[in-house]
């Protein structure tokens, strides 16, 4: 599996009766592969996995791998602070045909290093579905340490990190090591935020989870497609032209800005499920500027 470029980590159009919208759901597939991106997350923090049940998951991969029947990659959001339960999810992920696992470091319980390398380990002996790391400290409480990353990637079938630390000096120690180990070829790095996706790239990385490829994908993925091709001039001026858009989709917590932005394209979103609240008024006014500004709406 060839993981880079734009993987977006879809959000979940729910119905006004709270349920998924599965015709809203492939429309959005289809209109993301349409516009470029080279990926589709399903079931990760954007598509609202705090509040979907396991059903609600398993449908949404099934639907996913359905929909896209095999254009770009297919990842399924598996994971879960119950290593047990997160090995369930992969090994669901894997029997419905995704191409990889994201699996998220355990959240509340705050696993010690060793911890963390039994989890994945758990994930790797037990199925063959390829798997993504992803280390959110500012959401889990754990911040996975680039030690334990160097050892977790020297796994089988360990294929990335979805790295959403914000700490730019991160990402070049543990590029420099995967470098020095020769690890580089097999196990990758992807930008966890959309503000930093062009430096990371400077940096080694390959492309990027990002939310705001569900707004605007065809931005988003010329951006990523120029830094990966090693024409920064471009990438940089469309980074900018971006900037407003990354913000502003972070305003609030996420995904709250980012289905209003949906919603006010007239695409499928819904609502957010509680305990997140609608988007405020005074920003959804601010948000509705920067999507006239953008042409989007």
């Amino acid at each position: 599996m060839k993981l880079e470029g734009t993987i977006v980590a879809m959000v979940t159009p729910f119905t006004s009766k709270d349920e998924v919208d599965e015709p809203g759901m492939r429309e959005n597939i289809n209109y993301l592969i349409e516009h470029g991106v080279d990926g589709i997350l399903t079931a990760g923090t954007t598509g609202e996995s705090a509040t979907i049940t396991h059903d609600e998951q398993r449908k949404m991969i099934d639907i996913l791998v359905d929909e896209v029947d095999g254009r770009v990659n297919t990842v399924a959001g598996a994971g879960s602070n119950s290593s047990k339960e997160a090995l369930g999810l992969v090994r669901y992920a894997e029997n419905a045909g995704a191409d990889a696992a994201l699996v998220i470091t355990p959240y509340y319980n705050k696993p010690q290093p060793q911890g963390l390398v039994d989890h994945y380990q758990l994930m790797v002996e037990n199925s063959d579905i390829p798997i993504i790391i992803y280390n959110v400290p500012s959401r889990t409480g754990t911040d996975i340490d680039v030690d334990t990353i160097i050892e977790v990637a020297e796994m089988d079938n360990i294929l990335a990190i979805k790295e959403a630390n914000p700490d730019m000096d991160k990402v070049s120690h543990l590029q420099k090591n995967l470098l020095e180990r020769s690890l580089n070829k097999n196990f990758k790095i992807l930008s966890g935020n959309d503000n930093l996706t062009l430096p990371m790239i400077s940096l080694g990385a390959v492309g990027a989870i990002s939310v705001v490829a569900n707004v605007d994908p065809a931005r988003m993925s010329r951006m990523i497609n120029e830094a990966l091709s090693g024409d920064f001039k471009a990438a940089n001026a469309t980074h900018f032209e971006m900037y407003n858009l990354m913000k502003i989709l972070f305003i609030e917590s996420n995904p709250v800005p980012a289905k209003d932005a949906l919603n006010m394209m007239g695409r499928p979103a819904g609502h957010v499920r509680m305990p997140l609240a609608p988007l405020k008024p005074e920003n959804k006014a601010k948000l509705k500027i920067v999507l006239e500004e953008l042409s989007l709406i």
